[in-house]
């Protein structure tokens, strides 16, 4: 489908990816009424994991950054599929939620997650803006370097 958020991602330089399958037993979204929750998603470009380790070493939080923005491209390939195709249907990004892999004395976490919470406001303006929680952790599947999970209100 292409509407106007799909013509922003045009503007932007995006091209969704297909959604990836999930790598355990949950699924890749859920939707209950006007509310969509997309799980974690991590930093994959072309099936591959882009960012692998933790932030600080190797990574900057410029790239860091750059993870997080990956990784909300991701997300928002799942939040398509659970809008049938359309992401115009997608009325606000309510929440984000952000898992940085770092050790114990990194404290840029909340940088690192503007990557994403940036790229949600480039393509869905004021509604992009969003409640955001941020943490640190030890690890991640498949050693990414971060994840972001989404809430979003669809219409």
């Amino acid at each position: 489908m292409s509407g106007r958020i799909e013509a922003r991602l045009r503007e932007l330089g995006i091209a969704l990816p297909e959604p990836a399958a999930p790598l355990a037993n949950y699924v890749p979204f859920t939707v209950d009424g006007d509310l969509v929750v997309v799980s974690g998603q991590i930093p994959v470009r072309e099936g591959r994991i882009a960012y692998t380790g933790k932030l600080g070493a190797p990574w900057s939080v410029e790239e860091g950054q750059a993870a997080a923005r990956l990784c909300l491209i991701n997300v928002l390939a799942q939040l398509r599929a659970a809008c049938g195709g359309d992401l115009d249907r997608v009325r606000r990004v309510l929440r984000l939620g952000g898992f940085i892999a770092a050790p114990p004395e990194f404290t840029e976490h909340a940088q690192v997650m503007n990557g994403a919470s940036d790229l949600a406001v480039e393509v869905f303006g004021e509604a992009g803006r969003h409640a955001r929680s941020t943490i640190g952790v030890p690890s991640l599947p498949g050693n990414a370097a971060v994840e972001v999970e989404g809430l979003f209100a669809i219409g």
